[in-house]
């Protein structure tokens, strides 16, 4: 199989366990993936304070690249990079993703994910949506983008929180072409 390179954007949205719980299976997934490029919105970082209480988005063995880089080698599609996950992806992003508005290197990146014909998959969190929002889902998602709102599924019967976000970051996981071990629907 050929190792992924893979860009992860984590925006403001809320639900920051999904990004910490998909860098710690990345780390597992290791030998599957050639490069993990990592970049954060401003509000990403104040929100995973807030909600998970610490920054310990610092501590990944990933290169990290600041929202205003455009030097980074995935905002060009010479870099190959195949995969862009946006975990969480807030309506703000996924609505300049949706109009072509590279004004960070997150829109950027997945303008370039685009238009390569790459995978690029938005793990949206928000709700209820507005008629701009799901007009926007529907832009994204002709453009060739993937949508996965962060909805868990339960037939797993989850214990705790991050069992709960695991059902979505194994989906995540699945969508990105990796292999991993995972419940699977009515399999022994």
């Amino acid at each position: 199989m050929k190792k992924k390179k893979i860009i992860v954007a984590i925006t403001g949205a809320s639900g920051s366990i999904y990004a910490k719980l998909l860098l710690d299976n990345l780390l597992k997934l290791s030998s599957q993936i050639e490069n993990v490029g990592i970049v954060m919105s401003d509000n990403a970082k104040e929100v995973w304070r807030f909600e998970l209480g610490n920054e310990e988005y610092d501590n990944y063995p990933f290169t990290f690249y600041h929202k205003m880089d455009f030097n980074a080698p995935f905002a060009s599609g010479s870099a190959k990079f195949d995969t862009m996950i946006i975990i969480p992806c807030s309506m703000g992003t996924l609505g300049r993703i949706a109009h072509g508005i590279s004004n960070d290197l997150i829109s950027r990146a997945a303008d370039v994910i685009l238009k390569e014909r790459r995978k690029l998959i938005a793990v949206v969190r928000d709700t209820p949506f507005s008629l701009i929002h799901i007009n926007n889902l529907k832009t994204v998602t002709e453009a060739g983008g993937i949508i996965c709102p962060a909805n868990p599924s339960f037939y797993s019967l989850p214990k705790t929180i991050e069992e709960v976000a695991q059902t979505v970051v194994n989906r995540v996981i699945d969508l990105a072409g990796l292999e991993q071990e995972s419940y699977r629907w009515n399999e022994e």
